[in-house]
């Protein structure tokens, strides 16, 4: 009696989100992963942050409800691009950022609601770390503080829902490894990426725990 074949996957692409705070390089290295996908035979899509570019166009930041269809339209664009067959999209940020930057990061809310479910169903989440410089880029950037407030945010919005998530940590050709390598295990080719970010104690989701960690690291070398 032969075993029952394992059930068809979807006929969609993996969906990888990159979820961090301003200026931690998401958008580098959403690019950076493509195209290094790309390279090794994979289909691969960029999802652009709708947000940046909805201030973009109309040079001011959204009002709460103006937020709440950002939040929608950003975690739809991924879904639709998903849906056109096999491969990977890269997502630069989640509806979540839109929904937080939005004011409407309480458990009540639907959009907040709507966004954690969203990332539920997500193949891999990358949380890019804040050891990147601080750039402000002249258009919706609040500062280094404000930056630190909305990791800290995403970490306990992340870890109160119980969803997952891998921490990018490492500069240029380091950090794209760091985050290569472990959606090429989603793919079946697993890589050992040298120096990728290893959470390995209780106090995994603690970033200055992380942060301690890479200075010493980072001093050693």
């Amino acid at each position: 009696m032969t075993a029952p074949s394992p059930a068809p996957r979807p006929h969609r692409a993996l969906r990888v989100v990159l979820l961090g705070a301003e200026s931690t390089g998401k958008s580098t290295l959403a690019r950076a992963l493509a195209t290094a996908l790309r390279a090794d035979g994979h289909a691969a899509t960029v999802v652009p942050e709708g947000l940046r570019a909805w201030c973009e166009r109309q040079g001011r930041a959204p009002t709460p409800e103006e937020h709440r269809a950002i939040a929608d339209a950003q975690d739809a664009a991924v879904d639709m691009a998903a849906a056109s067959g096999p491969g990977v999209v890269l997502a630069d940020t989640a509806g979540l950022l839109a929904a937080l930057y939005g004011g409407l990061a309480f458990p009540t809310d639907p959009t907040w609601q709507r966004a954690l479910a969203w990332l539920r169903g997500c193949d891999l989440l990358l949380l890019a770390g804040l050891d990147l410089p601080w750039v402000d880029d002249g258009l919706q950037r609040a500062g280094p503080a404000v930056r630190a407030q909305v990791d800290a945010q995403l970490r306990a919005a992340l870890d109160g829902a119980g969803i997952a998530y891998r921490v990018v940590y490492g500069s240029g050709p380091a950090r794209l490894r760091n985050a290569l390598a472990p959606v090429q295990a989603l793919l079946g080719q697993a890589r050992h990426a040298p120096g990728g970010w290893v959470h390995a104690c209780a106090n995994c989701g603690d970033p200055d725990c992380e942060r301690r960690l890479f200075r010493r690291l980072a001093g050693a070398g």
